[in-house]
């Protein structure tokens, strides 16, 4: 039995809870909180010990799932490695790059299994694209959101734009070559609205524009290639493949049009997504890497290539305020 603790029983700490809870091969040990009200609440509903000294949970657990605030990622992180535990750690994986750095170096060197939260990568509908073969040349996604001063404590890039950079780095096989940004802060201290330009070796283009201060929520991603447009809806769970028809093609939707080279047969599909709780399958793959000795799906690597490419935005973002 696999023995699990939670830092940070908030929001989304809560979540993680409840679904650990129904997971199975695995003992929820205890959690940490600093809200007294709230860790009461944990307790009672969970039936799970609050434990007052960060140390002791990470001592009694083989696994430490943190829930925390980024700026406490790293000394959280630090510490349950130093004592070879196995880490899951909600995105971004630090709050600067050094510390992310030292995290990639640490989990190397303890050989412990390290997983970031990148939540969108268990979605059902990029999930319904496994079979795909991807080769985007060109990218456009737009990730809108309603205000919330729940996580304002970072820029809009680090909350909500880290999703789609961590997605189109696993989809790009080619390093960043050029990236371009703006970004203004509208309701709080750090970028509330961005659209960044983003430039791989391969020639690739990634346009990503991302809001939390929009009127309605949207969470689409779209990918132009060679022989196909995938339109990926991560809110609606829906996904969509345009392509010049395949003989042999099955479940698939055809018409025709005129083209100077003739007619040709456009097929429109719908591949189905799975019913799956994003958050269970990403904390069940986290489990299945350390009982089956794997890789975990979304590694500490990963972690800080996103991150790099989120501080380099910001970076660009400070600049173009400054000119």
């Amino acid at each position: 039995m696999l023995k699990i603790g939670v830092i940070g029983a908030g929001h989304l700490g809560k979540f993680h809870l409840s679904n650990w809870a129904a997971i199975d091969g695995v003992q929820l040990v205890g959690f940490t909180d600093i809200d007294d009200a709230n860790a009461e609440q944990v307790t009672l509903k969970y039936q799970i010990p609050r434990f007052s000294d960060v140390e002791n949970l990470i001592d009694a657990c083989d696994a430490l799932d943190i829930v925390a605030p980024t700026s406490l990622h790293f000394e959280l992180c630090e510490l349950a490695i130093k004592k070879g535990k196995h880490v899951f750690v909600e995105k971004p994986l630090a709050n600067t790059m050094e510390e992310a750095k030292t995290l990639v170096k640490l989990a190397k060197e303890a050989n412990i299994k390290f997983q970031v939260g990148h939540v969108e990568r268990f979605n059902p509908a990029f999930l319904a694209l496994k079979d795909q073969v991807l080769h985007p040349m060109f990218i456009e996604v737009h990730r809108l959101a309603q205000f919330n001063p729940r996580g304002t404590d970072v820029s809009v890039i680090l909350d909500l734009m880290i999703h789609d950079i961590d997605i189109i780095l696993s989809l790009v096989k080619s390093n960043v070559n050029y990236i371009s940004a703006n970004g203004v802060a509208v309701m709080s201290d750090t970028p509330d609205i961005a659209n960044v330009r983003i430039e791989f070796d391969n020639g690739c283009v990634a346009n990503l524009t991302s809001s939390r201060i929009s009127m309605k929520k949207m969470r689409k991603m779209r990918l132009f290639q060679k022989d196909a447009y995938i339109g990926i809806d991560f809110l609606e769970k829906k996904t969509e493949i345009i392509r010049l028809n395949i003989p042999g093609d099955r479940n698939v939707f055809t018409f025709d049009i005129d083209t100077n080279n003739g007619k040709k047969t456009i097929a429109i599909a719908n591949p189905p997504a799975m019913e799956v709780n994003a958050i269970k399958m990403e904390l069940e793959e986290f489990r299945d890497a350390i009982v089956n000795n794997t890789e975990t799906p979304v590694t500490v690597v990963d972690g800080f290539r996103a991150m790099d490419v989120a501080h380099q935005i910001l970076e660009k973002i400070k600049n173009a305020t400054h000119q």
